[in-house]
């Protein structure tokens, strides 16, 4: 991870980054990716102290989250994981035994995919 706030570092306000973003101190705000553009990638460790908005594509918690989280692919909820929210939104969701969520789980289902194409075979082919 190229971005990361270590464990006795506070930040306040939002918080934006690029590409991935290791948590392990405490974030007061917002924690959003810089661009929609890259794929994203949030890690709270153990450690990891969030109260506010949560938002990328991979998200793994395994410290404590106060405040909607927002995976646009894939969630992951380790053991040590506490999370309090109204909204908790995913595409994919892995949760270990142990976590602890206080919220509304939102899965996002995929966009319904194009009708698989009929394959004609030489008996179904009209001569």
């Amino acid at each position: 991870m190229r971005n990361a706030i270590g464990a006795g570092m506070q930040v306040q306000g939002p918080c934006t980054f690029e590409d991935g973003l290791q948590i392990d101190g405490t974030v007061l705000g917002d924690v959003l990716p810089a661009s929609e553009q890259s794929v994203s990638k949030i890690v709270i460790g153990p450690t990891g102290q969030v109260q506010g908005t949560i938002r990328a594509d991979f998200i793994v918690i395994a410290g404590t989250v106060i405040g909607n989280v927002q995976a646009l692919e894939a969630l992951e909820l380790q053991a040590s994981a506490h999370v309090q929210s109204e909204a908790i939104q995913y595409r994919t969701l892995e949760m270990q035994t142990g976590a602890v969520i206080s919220g509304q789980l939102q899965p996002q289902l995929m966009p319904p995919s194009t009708p698989a194409k009929t394959i004609l075979t030489g008996e179904d082919q009209a001569v």
